[in-house]
């Protein structure tokens, strides 16, 4: 059979499954590899692979594939022997300028996916969507009438309603990182996201990762001491 199927990989963690002509000269298998690996065919070095163990190099680019030692499923590493070439330009992502857009910038745009949701009010444009959202952000309004600066609470963590962090309110209102109405909550102990700023903007101030913010129906608030976690069991028991 003239078709053989092999692994194509290179130092720059490129790796690509492939089928081949055993009738191809090596020069023609080196022009085939360039667009796949970004290595020009005169600086590749071809080198035969079964497994990790290495069968030799392919170094003829006169003499046919089907002329080495090439069965299924064996490796191709393609080496680039061009010493002044940038290692991972086509791999390391650091390596190219990236475009970016403010959150405001991208709404003006007419020609996103969000601008097409948006004329054809799908997703979270849709009406239904929008009926759900301000039922939210009255339900979010009136948990926060219930809730002071200073109160003592419980924070439910998550969906799990099992799981509950208490701490402090520090912060009742809107903020910059996103819309409607947050709470701050000063932790009892390090589990929070913050020191009770996000994004350069300061709603109070904490300790770091003792303060984090939550959406007011997660807030319940009342007699909700300090845990100490210190005490003994004989201790706790007296209690």
């Amino acid at each position: 059979m003239s078709i053989v199927t092999v692994f194509i990989t290179t130092s720059e963690n490129i790796s690509s499954e492939r089928r081949l002509d055993r009738g191809w000269t090596i020069l023609e298998l080196k022009g085939k590899l360039e667009p796949i690996t970004g290595i020009p065919a005169e600086t590749q070095n071809l080198e035969l692979y079964q497994g990790d163990n290495r069968v030799g190099p392919l170094d003829d680019e006169n003499r046919l594939v089907g002329s080495y030692p090439i069965d299924d499923f064996m490796r191709i590493h393609v080496i680039d022997t061009n010493p002044h070439r940038i290692k991972n330009q086509f791999t390391d992502v650091s390596l190219v300028e990236k475009f970016e857009l403010t959150e405001e910038e991208y709404a003006k745009r007419s020609d996103t996916v969000r601008a097409f949701k948006e004329r054809n009010k799908l997703g979270r444009f849709s009406d239904e969507a929008a009926v759900q959202l301000q039922k939210t952000e009255q339900e979010y309004e009136e948990a926060a009438k219930k809730i002071n600066i200073n109160d003592r609470c419980e924070v439910q963590v998550g969906d799990d309603d099992a799981i509950r962090r208490r701490g402090c309110v520090r912060y009742v209102g809107p903020t910059h990182f996103q819309s409607g109405i947050w709470v701050g909550i000063q932790y009892d102990e390090p589990l929070g996201k913050n020191d009770g700023s996000v994004q350069g903007e300061r709603y109070f101030s904490c300790p770091p990762k003792y303060g984090g913010f939550v959406r007011p129906t997660k807030v319940t608030v009342g007699d909700f001491p300090e845990e100490d976690l210190l005490m003994t069991d004989d201790e706790l028991e007296e209690m």
